[in-house]
């Protein structure tokens, strides 16, 4: 069995194969139980159980008995009644569902981890009753309701996007359903509009992208930092020199998406083009450099008292700014816009964002922009 993160280069490079070849990358699956990456017959690049994060030698091969005695898993609730808990224990459990390997149990991974707690008591209490020789009358460890052992947890908040893929890069090391900057990427082309893969040399642009890697060098100067920026359509480095590094360190970390504005070079040692940077922007500071409001949608039929208390509760934690909001509600007779009050008026910051994109639906939060 190979160790639990020599696979990660690995996945990185049968990740680019795979958008070159239009190969897919396939979740891991607890049903399979592949140690390595391996083809299926489908065509499609399967991760091993074995390389995620949070799973040793020990839970795999539990789960594998238990599915081999037992068959393939129903649900959450029928895997955790047929493991040993002692090796296949919570964090084991909340690694297989952020890597996506309880996808195919038919709920998605945030309504899978707010039923954790109760798919766990309840087999507890299934050994603890086979330990008295007490018998379950009802048969099952799950509460169902119409067959479903989800349906408690079903109203729970969905993940966005960016939340899923931080799962995945705990779990698994890497990003795989998506990048973090799709669920920004029209904003972004309003600060960015060229994509890394269409850069040309010999030309002064603003670039946008997420930081997959940074060092940093000591010179006699202060300290100077490399980056490495991905945009889900190429990389490019760019180098970030002692005094511009120094004003906006705090910005320059792993996983942020940033915007850089400086000139575009071809570079002999790597082939490919570089960047120096002469300006650094996070998209919140870019954002509020130029938006005129935000926009939401509303529709008749899902305007709950549920979805107001939320509307509500995520306005609030960001108030105290000076970017207004406005509803666009919508009914069969006809629609209105509404705009709130001064005493909504927001910080158009991502968290804010995010809870809304949550809340009413990514394709109903606009963000509108002066000319």
């Amino acid at each position: 069995m190979s160790s639990e993160l020599d696979n990660t280069d690995k996945l990185l490079t049968l990740r680019d194969e795979c958008k070159s070849m239009a190969v897919p990358l396939r979740l891991p699956a607890v049903n399979e139980g592949a140690y390595l990456f391996t083809v299926n017959a489908e065509n499609e690049i399967v991760y091993g159980l074995g390389a995620i994060k949070g799973l040793g030698e020990g839970p795999v091969e539990n789960l594998l008995e238990a599915r081999v005695s037992g068959g393939a898993f129903n649900d959450l609730f029928d895997l955790c009644s047929r493991t040993d808990p002692r090796k296949v224990n919570r964090r084991a459990l909340e690694a297989l569902i952020k890597s996506g390997a309880l996808d195919s149990f038919g709920a998605e991974r945030w309504i899978q981890l707010a039923a954790l707690d109760d798919a766990l008591r309840a087999a507890e209490q299934a050994v603890a009753n086979d330990e008295a020789g007490m018998t379950d009358l009802f048969g099952t460890v799950a509460p169902t309701a119409d067959g479903d052992p989800y349906a408690e947890h079903r109203e729970v908040r969905p993940w966005t996007l960016k939340e899923i893929l931080n799962g995945e890069k705990d779990s698994v090391g890497s990003f795989l359903s998506g990048h973090p900057i799709q669920e920004y990427e029209t904003e972004v082309r309003k600060f960015a509009p060229r994509r890394l893969r269409d850069l040309q040399p010999d030309s002064n642009t603003t670039i946008a992208g997420l930081i997959v890697d940074i060092r940093t060098i000591k010179t006699q100067r202060g300290v100077m930092a490399v980056l490495k920026l991905d945009d889900n359509t190429g990389q490019i480095e760019s180098t970030v020199y002692a005094e511009a590094y120094t004003e906006h360190r705090e910005l320059l970390v792993k996983d942020r998406i940033v915007l850089l504005s400086g000139r575009i070079q071809s570079d002999e040692y790597s082939g490919g083009l570089s960047m120096r940077a002469r300006e650094i922007r996070s998209l919140e500071q870019a954002r509020l450099s130029r938006v005129r409001e935000i926009r939401l949608e509303v529709f008749d039929g899902g305007l709950d008292q549920k979805l107001r208390k939320l509307i509500k509760e995520a306005l609030l934690t960001s108030g105290g700014g000076d970017c207004p909001v406005t509803v666009d509600y919508f009914q069969p007779k006809g629609s209105a816009r509404v705009v709130l009050g001064d005493q909504w008026r927001v910080n158009p910051s991502d968290d804010l964002l995010e809870r809304l994109r949550g809340t009413v639906g990514g394709e109903h939060v606009e963000i509108v922009y002066e000319r």
